[in-house]
């Protein structure tokens, strides 16, 4: 951990004396704990599911001759990229700091997601699209057992897989690993979809059904694709982080009647680590060692109750003739 005590004139924003890393962060990092563990069992098991079943798609629509589950099987190959991104992505994101990159490689993962969020744009632009060409052009359905049987499994396994990766990516603030998640819904409610209207289309016979549920899903997408892809926007543009976090350092700070105040606090994000930096006052009259202490205790304590994050904290003697109202 870095600390600065320094007198009246301050460097430039954006130079700092150091650029090595608390072993503390180091060992956050280098070392993969139970949630990197975690991100990288959730990411083979979507990609997994997904050749699984879009294999199983693709032969049922062969055999069938279904126009729906052609369609189906193609939207699915989309989310074995969309699972390759977020597994190459997650992995690629754990990797330890290098002399080239010293923050460590977590926009990788951030960077996954953003590219997940466009292919879920696609995919939408593919439902309203291919729901228009199936109603103007018409379905024409055999061999509905199969198709039934393959979308009664797909649609039951993408809910079960598709909520277990969701849940692992909002424990662990996984961009990449929310994304995947989203498109495994995708997939559920598609399949689903498909599956209700292969079932009503063998009893009535009416086949504009499909496409009519295709597009509906459509549009109930896009709301997710525009959220995803803001949220990986401001993460790779580095926006500090969310107001409840800033104000629980904030709190932190406050709370230790040593700090006379503090200023200069900078956040962010790269991938699930936080990144903060900020200065504090203490009395002048300190010694470095009193200073260096209180912002060892610091940066020790918003480092446990935000982890995983890596905390700097600079040290300024307090000065009369600079104070201004905290």
């Amino acid at each position: 951990m870095h600390h600065q005590a320094r007198p009246e004139i301050e460097p430039p924003q954006g130079l700092g004396t150091s650029q090595s890393l608390t072993p503390n962060s180091q060992s956050l990092i280098v070392h993969p704990n139970g949630d990197e563990r975690a991100k990288r069992r959730a990411s083979a098991l979507s990609l997994s599911y997904n050749v699984l079943f879009t294999a199983a798609k693709l032969v049922a629509a062969l055999l069938t001759g279904s126009m729906s589950l052609l369609s189906e099987s193609l939207h699915s190959a989309t989310d074995i990229v969309a699972s390759t991104l977020a597994y190459v992505g997650v992995r690629a994101a754990s990797a330890p700091p290098d002399e080239r990159h010293p923050y460590g490689h977590g926009k990788i993962e951030t960077l996954a997601g953003f590219g997940e969020s466009i292919l879920l744009f696609l995919m939408v632009l593919y439902l309203i699209g291919e729901g228009i060409h199936r109603l103007i052009q018409g379905v024409e359905l055999e061999s509905l057992e199969l198709g039934v049987l393959v979308m009664a499994l797909s649609t039951v396994s993408s809910l079960l897989v598709g909520q277990y990766v969701l849940r692992v990516g909002r424990r662990t603030r996984s961009l990449a690993l929310l994304s995947n998640g989203q498109h495994l819904m995708v997939d559920f409610w598609t399949s689903a979809s498909v599956l209700l209207a292969l079932l009503l289309i063998r009893l009535t016979g009416w086949t504009p059904l499909d496409p009519l549920l295709a597009i509906g899903i459509a549009l109930w997408l896009l709301r997710g694709a525009w959220q995803l892809s803001t949220q990986a926007f401001h993460e790779l543009i580095d926006q500090r982080l969310p107001d409840e976090e800033m104000a629980h350092i904030d709190r932190v700070i406050r709370s230790d009647p040593r700090v006379i105040s503090y200023h200069n606090l900078r956040t962010r994000r790269s991938g699930t680590m936080r990144y903060i930096d900020l200065h504090i006052v203490v009395p002048a009259d300190w010694s470095l060692r009193q200073a260096h202490t209180v912002a060892d205790e610091l940066e020790k304590r918003l480092e446990r109750e935000l982890a995983p994050a890596q905390v700097v904290i600079h040290v300024d003697p307090y000065d009369p003739a600079k104070a201004r109202p905290d």
